[in-house]
């Protein structure tokens, strides 16, 4: 499955490399998703090489409906991230 090494908790460039895999492993172009989204192909580009950090909402929901998927809210632990640990311990 393309998402099995995803956590739930996606970070934007993550989310965008998401996209991009499951729209290869769905044998959609850019170009045909792009246009199929009324978007232009440099800005789903962008946003799958994670440089699109001005990306609305709207934009990255329509990119996933188009794929079969959704973004779903989820609530945050009060427990750290190993990412938040990883940062703190830099920090130190």
């Amino acid at each position: 499955m393309i998402h099995d090494h995803y956590s739930e908790h996606m970070h934007l460039p993550e989310l965008g490399q998401f996209v991009k895999e499951a729209r290869l492993s769905q044998g959609v172009t850019q170009q045909q998703m792009a246009r199929d989204l009324a978007i232009s192909r440099s800005t789903l580009n962008a946003f799958e090489q994670g440089r699109s950090g001005d990306i609305g909402l709207r934009k990255v929901s329509a990119m996933l409906d188009y794929l079969g998927f959704t973004l779903t809210p989820v609530a945050k632990s009060p427990l750290p991230t190993f990412e938040e640990l990883l940062a703190a311990r830099a920090d130190e």
